[in-house]
């Protein structure tokens, strides 16, 4: 135990030595900042990387394939800033979700297709068979 305490104080005056020489020779305060800089410059190089990873990945999106998908929204509608109604279809069957920051409600199962499943087109009639169901609803 001894021998590895006078170990340590040798190896840092190991260490040092070399550091005390380098001031001794000429133009090596020019070498040090030369290698500052150096280091400088690659740690922008490798933050500015990570940024423009970071800012790709978010305009390409994940990089999964999306050609197995079983769940598709069929249609959206807002119903306040942060509140909206979604169509899903889920393996053939479509259903109407309540979507709140939060909390996600089911509020209807359908027995047939309310709208195709390519949904763009089906937007408008969706909309007028949620408001006849709506109706439907509110009647006593």
């Amino acid at each position: 135990m001894r021998s590895l305490r006078s170990l340590f104080p040798a190896a840092l005056l190991g260490l040092s030595l070399p550091l005390a020489a380098a001031p001794a020779e000429g133009g090596s305060g020019g070498d040090l900042i030369g290698q500052l800089a150096q280091l400088g410059l690659g740690l922008i190089v490798v933050v500015g990387l990570i940024f423009l990873l970071g800012y790709l990945m978010r305009r390409v999106g994940p990089l999964a394939p999306q050609g197995g998908q079983h769940i598709r929204v069929i249609s959206s509608y807002p119903l306040g800033p942060r509140d909206r109604l979604a169509l899903v279809d889920v393996a053939g069957q479509q259903l109407l979700l309540g979507i709140s920051p939060g909390r996600i409600t089911t509020l209807h199962v359908f027995d047939e297709p309310v709208a195709g499943v390519e949904g763009e087109a089906a937007t408008g009639d969706f909309a007028r068979k949620l408001q006849a169901m709506l109706k439907r609803e509110n009647k006593p």
